[in-house]
């Protein structure tokens, strides 16, 4: 009889019957998030309920609008209950939070319903980058190692919750944000699952962070995306340029029009270059790229450009329809 109960199609009444005899916990697991990065946590989760272990309920929190996010989206064609914040079903009795990626602080009140506390998977190896931009800002810095964070958060205060548990990740030097966002996000969803499979023992074991070496990682404006050539050198605009890919490109002025560069690498081939500026902008024939002087007599090389109201061109387009049409000597990006 039992056999044949648990082979019913009442999954309900099946994981009640997986839960009560399972030597492990399965968790009562409400989460909250918004974006694809969340999207890798709440995947993982849910292919953990389906197969009826780790997880016993999983429900969602998202803000619900008319163009469905990434977290709406799933939630709904997986048949999860889903809830609009800030209308958090408290009285469901979960047992902890999940919070990827929400952008919401989420107050006392709401956090002291869950026995466990609330999770929260952060891009970073924190108390670095703190914030919402942890990738982006981790690129354009030029870091070789990141990873992700699993600890509780504390309410009022984004980033500063104790540690649980923390998985590093190399950072290639051509790597791009895609990459790092895709890898990063997989890796999160593996931790928090890693985490949840013993969650008692990681949080008795459970780190403050330091506020000692904190940086801060804010959402990236527009101005962000601007380049510095006064001041940054060739690695550090390519760096900017990784950061960026797929979501922004970096943007310069020539003659007091935005002009958006794309194609960027560092040129390590130096000429005759004493006499020029940052910001000096020439056209080689033999590589059809443009080349820009940069901080410290370093060079990058673009492949195409974007001047405001018009359409993306080449580099020889660019030199044959703007920069040709000018001296020399006024020939910059600033």
């Amino acid at each position: 009889m039992l056999k044949l109960y648990f082979k019913g199609s009442n999954r309900f009444l099946r994981r009640d019957f997986k839960r009560l005899y399972s030597s492990s916990t399965a968790w009562n697991v409400l989460f909250f998030g918004s974006d694809q990065f969340s999207l890798y946590s709440l995947k993982l989760l849910c292919s953990y309920y389906q197969e009826l272990q780790l997880i016993n309920k999983l429900d969602v929190v998202t803000k619900i609008t008319k163009q469905a996010n990434d977290v709406q989206k799933f939630a709904t064609n997986q048949n999860l209950t889903l809830y609009n914040w800030p209308d958090v079903p408290i009285e469901r009795k979960y047992d902890v939070g999940v919070v990827v990626s929400f952008g919401y602080l989420i107050p006392q009140c709401i956090i002291e319903q869950f026995p466990y506390g609330i999770l929260n998977v952060h891009g970073s190896l924190l108390p670095k980058w703190r914030g919402a931009a942890p990738i982006i800002y981790s690129l354009a810095k030029g870091d070789r190692e990141t990873g992700v964070t699993v600890m509780r958060i504390k309410p009022n205060k984004f980033d500063t919750g104790d540690i649980l548990l923390q998985e590093s990740h190399p950072v290639g030097k051509d790597t791009m944000m895609p990459e790092l966002h895709k890898s990063l996000g997989e890796l999160g969803a593996q931790a928090l699952v890693k985490t949840l499979k013993d969650l008692p023992n990681y949080i008795q074991f459970s780190k403050p962070q330091s506020n000692d070496h904190a940086t801060y990682a804010p959402k990236v404006l527009p101005d962000f995306a601007v380049i510095k050539w006064d001041s940054m050198n060739s690695q550090q605009v390519y760096n900017l340029y990784r950061a960026l890919y797929g979501f922004l490109l970096p943007t310069t002025e020539w003659h007091k029009v935005q002009v958006k560069l794309s194609g960027i690498k560092v040129n390590d081939e130096v000429g005759d270059i004493e006499d020029q500026k940052p910001g000096c902008v020439s056209y080689s024939k033999m590589t059809k790229r443009l080349n820009v002087i940069c901080a410290d007599k370093t060079i990058i090389s673009v492949d195409s450009v974007s001047v405001l109201g018009k359409k993306v061109m080449s580099a020889a387009d660019f030199h044959n329809g703007f920069l040709s049409k000018v001296p020399v000597n006024l020939r910059y990006f600033v």
